[in-house]
């Protein structure tokens, strides 16, 4: 456990130190966040390209452990298909930040993004049946882990709207794969040390990004974390439902905007409202900290709850974050309601 510490401490640092440096570069370079008073709901002229912090700890830390990351039964090629698509969304992100790109021209690197990975031989084989044995995906496994990474990066994505909530969920759920790791029946300890890696890198930046942020990830960086993510839940062996507990609410609330969008008659894909799930929480009367906290809460108790579910618990925790997302989007319509009678 020394050792996990260790590496732990060593990212965190590499992670606040980097992100201090990137302040200065995003700075130096003019990609910075304005507010409009709209949706960007912050008071100063902030550094973006924070996620270039986080990326560059969690590699740097990666390849100088990679003696322990190819201990396991993953091949050079499914770290390298990794670090790759993780490249192309920094790219993407820092061309995204710099000269505002059409949403035609942002798409292409969150599938660049999915290429690599899947050209790198990342496969999902099989998923468990809740009903009992496993599905076996055979050539289905590239489609699903496209759509299931699309929707990780889209949701952190979408979610980055307050400070410290995307970085700190991210981190909740690297530990939660870090914990699952090193059970007895799951044992892998070269996807828990990749884990533990993201968490720290996320916590270094988080330093800096606790509200008020002194800086945001960007686009590359909010992407960059969900795809993080959603690559160590499929190379842990397929644990999506795991994911999905711990980033549950963040997923339900983009799915629930395609569908808001679509009855609208608007882009599907265009997420520039205040309509998601943690501004109307601000809206309700809650601060920014306590509305990134109630985020923390919910991940916290249904990772947790994921550690100790076999599939059929896991099924009905999914199904009641479900229910709790049904009911806090009827609290909201009827409150919409009450408030254009007024």
């Amino acid at each position: 456990m020394s050792f996990y510490f260790q590496i732990f401490i060593i990212t965190l640092l590499l992670s606040a130190g980097l992100t201090w440096l990137v302040i200065k570069l995003a700075v130096k370079l003019k990609i910075t966040d304005k507010p409009d008073r709209d949706r960007k709901i912050h008071a100063r002229e902030t550094p973006l390209l924070g996620g270039l912090a986080v990326f560059l700890a969690f590699f740097i830390v990666l390849y100088f452990t990679r003696g322990a990351l190819l201990s396991g039964n993953l091949e050079p090629r499914h770290w390298l298909g990794f670090f790759v698509g993780a490249g192309f969304l920094m790219f993407g992100g820092w061309l995204d930040d710099k000269y505002s790109l059409k949403p035609i021209q942002q798409i292409i690197w969150p599938a660049l993004a999915v290429a690599s990975i899947i050209a790198g031989g990342v496969q999902i084989e099989k998923i468990t049946n809740p009903f009992g044995g496993y599905i076996y995906l055979g050539a289905v496994s590239a489609g699903l882990i496209a759509v299931w990474l699309f929707g990780m990066m889209y949701a952190t994505k979408l979610l980055d709207g307050l400070d410290g909530l995307v970085s700190g969920l991210t981190a909740i759920g690297a530990i939660i794969i870090f914990l699952f790791t090193q059970t007895a029946k799951y044992y892998q300890p070269d996807i828990g040390l990749a884990a533990l890696i993201l968490a720290a890198a996320c916590s270094g930046f988080l330093i800096f990004n606790w509200q008020p942020a002194k800086i945001f990830l960007g686009e590359g960086g909010s992407l960059f974390l969900g795809y993080a993510l959603g690559v160590l839940s499929i190379i842990s062996g397929g644990k999506i439902a795991m994911a999905l507990l711990v980033m549950g609410l963040p997923v339900l609330d983009l799915a629930w905007t395609i569908v808001r969008r679509i009855m609208a008659g608007k882009n599907p894909f265009k997420f520039a409202d205040r309509k998601h799930l943690h501004f109307r929480l601000l809206n309700l009367g809650l601060t920014v900290r306590k509305s990134v906290l109630f985020f923390y809460a919910i991940s916290l108790i249904f990772g947790l709850a994921a550690l100790f579910l076999q599939s059929k618990g896991k099924a009905l925790a999914l199904a009641a974050l479900g229910l709790i997302m049904i009911v806090i989007i009827l609290l909201f319509y009827y409150l919409d309601r009450k408030n254009k009678m007024i």
